[in-house]
């Protein structure tokens, strides 16, 4: 399942390389640790959804796609989070997390 960054990801990099790398940098250096590539992105997810980034929910949904959770388990870590962000934000964050899922089925 693995993607490509989006178009704008692309374009920033061209323009901005050096802070790129850096970013990039950062995001591997936050993955050291004892929690799972599938946890993390898990983590992330959940906090995409809290801070309402649709762009982030996309990538974190594919990114714990391709470290291994299943439908299941990325729609149940957005359910979980009904009664910290809110129903009707958990919905949207729900849909974001559907765009991504119904595009490989």
């Amino acid at each position: 399942m693995a993607t490509s960054p989006p178009e704008r990801y692309q374009m920033i990099k061209n323009q901005f390389p050096k802070l790129l790398e850096a970013y990039e940098n950062l995001g591997k250096a936050t993955h050291d640790g004892p929690l799972s590539h599938k946890s993390l992105h898990l983590i992330k997810l959940a906090a995409s959804a809290a801070i309402k980034s649709e762009g982030a929910v996309h990538s974190h949904t594919r990114r714990a796609k391709e470290a291994g959770a299943t439908n299941e388990e990325i729609r149940h870590a957005v359910v979980s989070l009904t009664n910290t962000i809110g129903f009707p934000n958990m919905m949207a964050a729900l849909s974001w997390v559907d765009d991504v899922l119904e595009e490989n089925d």
